[in-house]
């Protein structure tokens, strides 16, 4: 079994002021014991969580301390969009765009099929219905 994480349960769980950081630590948890199996993420949500908790919470220091969590982590493996999982993202982007995934959204779905990871940790529900 594996595991991809998403942006937003990142977020969360640094947020404490978020309405949903309970349950993402709880989850983060629950991952990073082994519950779950093999923890993955990407250099795109990587990216995307440490620009977010700086613009959203205007601290710079948060935003280094999920960064070098994340890189540091023996736990987590941060896989690298490369020239063939960029156009299989743009590829899921053409088909689903329109149900509000992002471009970083599309790269952590084509990375779910590549990899043939089991489930996506999220709350971001457009991702219902194509992956797990």
């Amino acid at each position: 079994m594996s595991l991809f994480v998403d942006t937003s349960v990142f977020f969360a769980a640094f947020s404490k002021n978020d309405a949903l950081h309970a349950d993402a630590v709880s989850l983060l948890e629950w991952a990073l014991q082994g519950e779950g199996g093999t923890i993955y993420t990407s250099d795109y949500v990587f990216d995307e969580t440490v620009t977010l908790v700086r613009v959203r919470t205007h601290n710079s220091e948060m935003a280094l301390k999920i960064g070098q969590m994340v890189k540091d982590s023996s736990r987590v493996i941060m896989l690298r969009v490369d020239e063939d999982i960029f156009e299989k993202a743009w590829d899921v982007f053409r088909e689903y765009c329109c149900r509000g995934l992002s471009f970083t959204d599309c790269t952590s779905v084509a990375l779910v099929r590549e990899h043939r990871i089991g489930r996506v940790l999220s709350f971001d529900a457009h991702f219902e219905g194509i992956v797990e």
